[in-house]
């Protein structure tokens, strides 16, 4: 979905299919409605949040076990979106707001500026535990929330968002949304037991929580904005490469740049496709890429 805030009407109804329509605000926004989840959608979330957080210690980077540890959910049930807030703005400023699924750019950018993080109000299915195209309640609450409890990594979304307002209407959204794509949903960061998950795609992923890590196959490079600005990533599998930060302050770093020039110098240069190396990548793991190249095979 495109558009501005100028071109939303002030309501509008949401007709997901993902339960029973509702009406939507003028920033995308709708009622959580907690008691209309029933016994399987917390069944689900049971399930997923057992799962994760069985798989993630000695993983996840220690930002995000903390960050799951202050705020007031657990297995037990979905959290509610009210009182998630009430804990997470204590922390850092920030809040939870509902919206039906995925929003225009201007209305994300909108909300990340001004510290509200837009969460999907609805969960998987049973039969999409490990796979699902769209983001869902449970990537979005239990992937992303955590990190947000963490000042340093919570300044540097807003100040995505605050670039993300900057840059429209400039044709280059989709630069920073690889910049997005590879640290906050596909995120590695450097830490002292050796490479640590914190992209949200990836701490909610069963499998790929196991593969951004371990596996021989992807390529693990050392972050460089203009690089990450340059590569395509996959919407429907596994990451080919992963960009690995120093730590949280190099990211919030990124607020201080001018990204105008490297916009234009980024424009006269080629993409690149995700499992490429060049020569002056900063290589922590030359990957083998034999998943992908499988994946590619034809049939016999």
């Amino acid at each position: 979905m495109t558009g501005s805030l100028a071109e939303t009407p002030a309501i509008q109804w949401d007709k997901s299919f993902r339960g029973a329509p509702r009406p939507v605000a003028a920033d995308y926004t709708v009622a959580q409605r907690w008691q209309d989840y029933g016994p399987e959608d917390h069944a689900v979330w049971r399930t997923l949040f057992e799962r994760q957080s069985r798989l993630l210690p000695g993983r996840a980077c220690p930002a995000f076990v903390e960050g799951l540890e202050h705020l007031p959910f657990g297995a037990e049930a979905i959290p509610d979106f009210e009182a998630l807030s009430e804990r997470l703005e204590r922390a850092t400023g920030w809040r939870v707001v509902a919206v039906p699924g995925l929003v225009p750019d201007a209305v994300f950018f909108e909300h990340l500026a001004n510290r509200r993080f837009p969460a999907a109000h609805w969960i998987r299915r049973r039969d999409e535990l490990d796979y699902l195209e769209e983001p869902d309640l449970f990537h979005d609450i239990f992937g992303h929330v955590p990190m947000l409890v963490n000042p340093v990594f919570a300044d540097y979304l807003q100040a995505y968002g605050q670039g993300g307002l900057r840059a429209l209407g400039r044709k280059v959204l989709h630069r920073l949304a690889r910049l997005y794509w590879y640290t906050v949903e596909f995120g590695l960061v450097q830490g002292d037991r050796g490479l640590e998950i914190y992209g949200a795609g990836i701490v909610s992923s069963h499998s790929e929580t196991i593969f951004a890590r371990e596996d021989a196959s992807p390529n693990r490079i050392a972050f460089d904005l203009e690089r990450v600005m340059r590569t395509r990533y996959r919407i429907d599998d596994f990451q080919e490469s992963y960009f690995v930060v120093r730590d949280f302050e190099e990211l919030l770093g990124l607020a201080e740049i001018d990204f105008a020039p490297l916009y234009d110098r980024v424009a006269a240069l080629e993409d690149i496709e995700p499992g490429a190396l060049l020569e002056g990548d900063r290589l922590l793991h030359r990957g083998s890429g034999r998943y992908h190249a499988a994946r590619r095979r034809p049939a016999a």
